[in-house]
């Protein structure tokens, strides 16, 4: 896994999970609590609900991107650049502070004047901002978007059939379609990724947001510490039934999860609650940085996927995929002899069966479990029970 050093915050697998708190220079943002158009209110709730309460960086934002306003210009977003950069030189507390833009024009004028790091929402829509960021040695958050910079977050968007081909349009899920939107454009040195959860167009669903979130590991296939901003979003709120107000909750369980399946940073309105959670992800996530002298990196693959994602990372067969995780399945009501029959033709297949009084143990990589399928497909009894199993995988 990639480590970035932003103004020498290290993010990646070998460090804590960072907090991202947010301030608004925008009227027009919908949470007003994080809303200021004074430098010296804005700098003081930066030290006080940001940096007092654990943000390790302060994303600044110069306009809402919410698609129901408006898309301001670059020249509309540098009008706003001064009472950011007011904030920031009046800020007493140590951070690293993080410009939200689509322009590059904004980000090198940002960084010119005194920004550590660049939030991209439209995924490098703008072709000249990797090259600002690279010129200024910046870190950069890379959001999933399609090639349109006044569409941020809209990856369904993307005409899909014309940048890959027909062929995987089709097949494609909302998942692949993120993974795949990342991708586009490449990446710096310094570049995090951004899954991009949130009502981003009128085609996002709760579901594909909520499926991004169940498969989030996979996005560590492209290599990159990854940024998430899931703060009271509603794929979240609508489990619970709450609203915006009451979401806290909602939002500091997902963190830990986040965390555990491999968020490095967490954007939020909530720092100080979110701190605690996030040190409970810390706390149960699996130590996934450890190198030896000579390269060998563990990976957090639990799926398939995961090991696909990897796999195409590396340019390798991904047919190995179905050979790199495994899979345990409790077996019970078999007779005496079913249980005998199943072990063997399970151990003929690359699979195993472990025999106990109360039922029995099927162990398997999902490419021995397929074959233990197709041998028994015609088995009346076992037939159907490992027919179940290839079902689950």
């Amino acid at each position: 896994m990639h480590t970035v050093d932003a103004a020498g915050l290290g993010i990646g697998d070998d460090h804590p999970a960072r907090l991202m708190g947010v301030l608004n220079i925008s009227e027009e943002s919908p949470y007003k609590p994080s809303v200021f158009d004074d430098p010296g209110e804005a700098a003081a709730y930066v030290d006080e609900e940001l940096v007092g309460e654990g943000a390790d960086i302060v994303d600044v934002g110069l306009e809402s991107a919410n698609k129901k306003f408006d898309v301001l210009s670059a020249e509309q977003e540098l009008d706003r650049l001064d009472t950011a950069i007011e904030t920031i030189e009046s800020v007493s507390g140590d951070a690293i502070f993080s410009i939200e833009t689509r322009y590059h024009e904004v980000a090198e004028a940002a960084l010119d004047r005194g920004f550590d790091m660049v939030n991209d929402i439209a995924g490098f829509a703008d072709p000249e901002m990797p090259a600002v960021c690279r010129e200024y040695d910046a870190a950069v958050a890379k959001m999933a978007s399609p090639p349109d910079l006044t569409r941020p977050g809209a990856v369904e968007e993307t005409d899909w059939a014309a940048r890959k081909s027909p062929e995987w349009a089709e097949s494609a899920d909302y998942v692949d379609q993120v993974y795949e939107a990342l991708k586009q454009h490449g990446f710096t040195d310094k570049t995090m990724i951004d899954p991009a959860f949130g009502r981003w167009s009128e085609a996002q669903t709760v579901e594909g947001d909520r499926e991004a979130f169940r498969r989030l590991r996979e996005f560590r296939g492209l290599g990159r510490p990854m940024l998430v901003s899931i703060n009271r979003k509603t794929f979240l709120r609508t489990l619970a039934g709450r609203d915006t107000e009451q979401a806290l909750s909602v939002s500091l369980a997902a963190t830990s999860m986040a965390i555990e399946r491999g968020a490095h940073v967490i954007r939020t309105h909530d720092v100080a609650e979110t701190r605690d959670a996030a040190r409970i992800g810390d706390a149960f996530t699996p130590e996934r940085g450890r190198e030896d002298a000579i390269g060998v990196e563990q990976l957090d693959v639990r799926t398939v996927g995961d090991a696909r994602r990897h796999l195409e990372r590396i340019e390798a067969d991904a047919s190995v995929a179905e050979d790199a995780v495994t899979h345990v399945f409790e077996v019970r009501g078999l007779s005496a002899a079913d249980s005998q029959r199943l072990g063997a033709a399970a151990e003929a297949c690359g699979a195993a069966l472990g025999r106990g009084e109360s039922g029995d143990l099927l162990v398997g990589t999902p490419a021995a479990l397929s074959a233990l399928e197709g041998d028994l497909a015609d088995d009346d009894t076992l037939g159907p029970v490992v027919s179940a199993v290839a079902d689950e995988i």
